[in-house]
């Protein structure tokens, strides 16, 4: 425990040992007695420690935040994939990185899942979220592991951590990549209807195998971005990295209709940049505009040679894309939006795609080196334009802002952003609610923890049923 909080006061990316309830926090300000329901939160959280892997592939673990008539709860627990089982069970660790099994693991073994990034709520299911397996079901209340959900074996493989709902038909529009196997060009689409059922599941051939985080949909289209992050199977088995920058491949991005299918994806080409998150996406006439967190270079990963990418380039800025549909080019456009360094960018998700007038993202201190850790929130409107900016104290950080409507037909925007924060100097974490309209005068209520949060991925409020 003592190595465990000597590394958080350096940074918080070390996992917490340890699964809590703590049913009575303490609460800073007043929280909204209009939110009612739990702040799913997860990420990486390894039950043991891996040579050679990668931050990005450990073990999920969820936290819940329940907020109820101005008081709040907390509740943790890792999701016991068949990964995590056999891992407990050995008392060690199994796998490496990116799913590699370690030379002593049993033969038998072969799920190396963790189910860390996203977690949504969709056809009364609670669903963990990871890019190389099928959805982990959840039991809301208790964070019960309950298995893999493959909608009647209707889904196989691989499904994104990022799937898009629909907030007029109630649709899940999602994809998978290394849809064919590890390392592959193939990816897959498909869609599962309000009421849970799969109503469509299609594979296709990208220019090049690329981890392929997230991608666009909007009211009549879904975009998928191939980006030169690509992946090697040549590499991994000669020890190179699996995946690597290697910007001479240029950027493609395949653009397909809602309705149509997938053997009449155009392809559209721009400069090679890497996005791992979508603001949203809308129509324009004969044209989809899509707002996105560009980088020059893939951070966090290096080029072929294992050499690192430039720390200069390799940060996110808010970008919009332009596809132009009537034919004249199968070049996009991009242009930045602002120069701060950004990341984890939400809207109000009754806006998903469609043409949105407010947006929010976690920022890096502009004063401080500039991949620095995420310290702020930034409040945009549908053109980039700042409309509030708070930063939190030095040293601080703080996890992807969640927007939550104030009710059912509020305005757009109107309504609080939820945020995890880690308290540098305490080595805990703060649940930060602020005005989703006024970020710049700070969190109107703190819910108080214990213990910290290691940095993490993606959440999602889920109201009281």
């Amino acid at each position: 425990m003592q190595q465990d909080a000597t590394a958080a006061r350096r940074h918080n990316l070390g996992p917490i040992p340890f699964e809590a309830d703590a049913p009575f926090l303490k609460i800073i300000g007043e929280l909204p007695r209009e939110l009612n329901g739990t702040l799913y939160r997860n990420g990486p959280n390894p039950q043991f420690d891996s040579p050679g892997a990668h931050w990005f592939v450990g073990d999920g673990m969820l936290h819940a935040f329940h907020l109820e008539n101005g008081r709040a709860s907390y509740r943790n627990r890792w999701i016991r994939t068949p990964k995590w089982l056999a891992e407990h069970d050995a008392g060690r660790a199994l796998f490496g990185g990116f799913g590699r099994k370690l030379p002593d693991a049993p033969a038998n073994l072969t799920d190396g899942g963790v189910a860390n990034t996203n977690i949504i709520f969709h056809a009364g299911k609670l669903l963990a979220l990871e890019e190389a397996h099928l959805p982990t079901e959840i039991e809301p209340d208790t964070l019960a592991t309950r298995g893999y959900h493959n909608y009647q074996g209707r889904v196989a493989g691989s499904f994104t951590a990022h799937p898009k709902m629909d907030p007029v038909t109630g649709e899940l529009v999602f994809f998978g990549y290394n849809a064919a196997g590890p390392l592959t060009p193939v990816l897959s689409y498909g869609s599962i209807d309000a009421s849970g059922k799969a109503t469509r599941f299609e594979r296709f051939e990208a220019p090049y195998a690329s981890m392929v985080h997230d991608f666009i949909v909007t009211e009549n289209h879904v975009l998928f971005p191939i980006l030169p992050l690509t992946g090697s199977m040549e590499r991994a088995m000669s020890g190179r990295p699996p995946y690597a920058w290697e910007p001479d491949k240029g950027a493609y991005v395949g653009v397909i209709k809602r309705k149509g299918s997938a053997k009449d994806i155009v392809w559209f080409r721009a400069e090679a940049c890497y996005v791992f998150h979508v603001m949203n996406a809308w129509e324009d006439g004969n044209r989809i505009i899509a707002d996105v967190m560009q980088f020059e270079e893939a951070p966090l990963f290096p080029h072929p040679d294992g050499r690192p990418t430039d720390p200069e380039k390799s940060r996110a800025r808010h970008c919009r894309w332009t596809f132009d549909l009537s034919g004249d080019t199968d070049r996009f456009q991009q242009a930045y939006l602002d120069d701060l360094t950004g990341e984890f960018p939400r809207i109000d998700d009754r806006r998903a795609g469609l043409r949105n007038r407010h947006g929010w993202y976690a920022c890096a201190n502009p004063k401080l080196p500039i991949f620095g850790a995420l310290s702020g929130v930034v409040h945009v409107d549908g053109n980039g334009k700042r409309l509030g900016h708070y930063l939190l104290p030095a040293g601080d950080t703080i996890s992807e802002p969640v927007f939550v409507e104030r009710s059912k037909d509020a305005a757009e925007g109107d309504g609080w952003l939820l945020a995890v924060v880690w308290r540098a100097r305490e080595s805990r974490s703060d649940l930060a609610v602020f005005n989703a309209g006024d970020v710049e005068a700070g969190p109107v209520a703190l819910v108080q923890l214990g213990h910290r949060v290691p940095d993490g991925f993606h959440g999602n409020w889920v109201g009281a049923r």
